[in-house]
């Protein structure tokens, strides 16, 4: 029985409000890889679909755009789509019980922030599939990333890679202050391509549903780093 099959079986139980999953459940094997959860983790899986289905829910609509961008975040696997879509069905009835799932994954990932923070962009991908987040889903999100142990900075940089180039603020993208020096914005810069960059990730074992996302976030990323060159003068930070 697949893991999907498994939660669904359990669903009923598993989104309950007070439902908290063993940190241990059917976890193994992929401890040496910080940007993956580890193997066949359900409660990992559980924890997931129920952010991202109570998110759905935040602002009181679920269209079908947050239900589609959800399985393209978060990739079930080929003839696992009914089954998650039971899940996510079940999971979105309530927004009651999110942050014990923000908890647990915060709690068992905390040495994995990879994780945590593609967790993140997931549920920014999701928010934002209708084409505005409203004040209800940036709580919800703001909320997930203090119980994911990220500081504001953290948060705010996350925010503004999935606002876009042309909307977000560059500086926020590369997490650095406005006063920065040169060097400094072209360290933040290398350290985020590092960080982010889907070949980099993909090295690192990072799940291939984290990938699509990231080619967007590096583009942002891109983005801000050659917006702030052209404010300050193309020779001004020299790659």
């Amino acid at each position: 029985m697949s893991v999907w099959s498994r939660i669904l079986a359990s669903a009923s139980r598993a989104f309950a409000h007070d439902y908290e999953p063993s940190s241990a459940s059917d976890a193994s094997g992929c401890a040496s890889n910080p940007c993956a959860p580890d193997a066949n983790d359900v409660g990992f899986t559980i924890a997931v679909v129920g952010l991202g289905a109570k998110l759905a829910r935040a602002d009181g609509i679920v269209g079908d755009d947050e239900i589609g961008a959800f399985v393209e975040a978060f990739q079930p696997p080929v003839g696992e789509e009914e089954n998650v879509s039971r899940v996510f069905e079940i999971a979105r009835q309530t927004v009651t019980g999110f942050e014990s799932y923000a908890k647990q994954i915060g709690k068992r990932y905390k040495d994995k922030p990879c994780v945590l923070e593609n967790v993140l962009d997931g549920l920014f991908h999701i928010a934002a599939a209708d084409g505005i987040i409203t004040i209800e889903e940036s709580d919800y999100l703001r909320r997930v990333s203090d119980l994911f142990g990220f500081d504001d900075v953290h948060y705010r940089r996350v925010r503004a890679a999935h606002m876009g180039p042309d909307l977000s603020d560059p500086y926020e993208v590369l997490g650095v202050s406005r006063n920065a020096g040169d060097s400094e914005i072209r360290l933040a810069w290398r350290r985020l391509a590092a960080e982010h960059h889907p070949d980099s990730m993909a090295a690192r074992g990072a799940p291939g549903e984290f990938l699509r996302i990231a080619h967007e976030k590096m583009a942002t990323i891109n983005a801000a780093y050659d917006k702030i060159r052209k404010d300050r003068g193309l020779r001004q930070i020299a790659d």
